[in-house]
């Protein structure tokens, strides 16, 4: 079952990333999908916002990972765009996904190997190449994240 959303600003996007947010529990794993400048970043500002984290929300391009603590679980913030050649079976990805936290992937494709059975998708689509205009498409892959999106937009 899939969940669509429409929206034409950064805030919309935040505001429904926030909903999420809120209802998020330790272990999940969150897939973002979209090309560049698609909203990923954003949304992950909406979920952190959800999970009480007052931080600001940059985008882990260069570090892989960003760490933020404060919040009511820990945000585990992860872009592996830059592992599409050499993978990451190395990286220990599994404590960040068996741990104490929320795991939100950027380019997850890269780490296909590497990801859980179980997860939320969620693909990023420019309607244009001017406006803000997106249609997001929550894809929940198992019972929690279905569970996860029904408690979040009553689907």
């Amino acid at each position: 079952m899939q969940t669509k959303f429409k929206t034409n600003t950064p805030e919309a996007t935040i505001e429904i990333a926030a909903q999420l947010g809120k209802n998020l529990q330790a272990g999940d794993v969150i897939l973002l999908d979209g090309d560049l400048g698609a909203g990923k970043t954003t949304f992950t500002k909406g979920l952190a916002q959800g999970l009480g984290i007052k931080r600001y929300i940059k985008s882990p391009t260069f570090t892989l990972i960003r760490e933020y603590q404060e919040g009511r679980l820990p945000l585990y913030h992860m872009d592996v765009y830059r592992l599409e050649e050499t993978g990451a079976s190395d990286l220990g990805l599994e404590e960040y996904f068996d741990g104490d936290g929320v795991s939100v992937i950027e380019w997850s494709q890269f780490i296909a190997d590497e990801l859980p059975a179980d997860y939320l998708v969620i693909h990023f689509n420019k309607v244009d190449q001017v406006d803000n205009d997106r249609n997001l498409v929550l894809e929940p892959r198992g019972q929690r994240y279905l569970a996860l999106v029904q408690t979040s937009f009553g689907d």
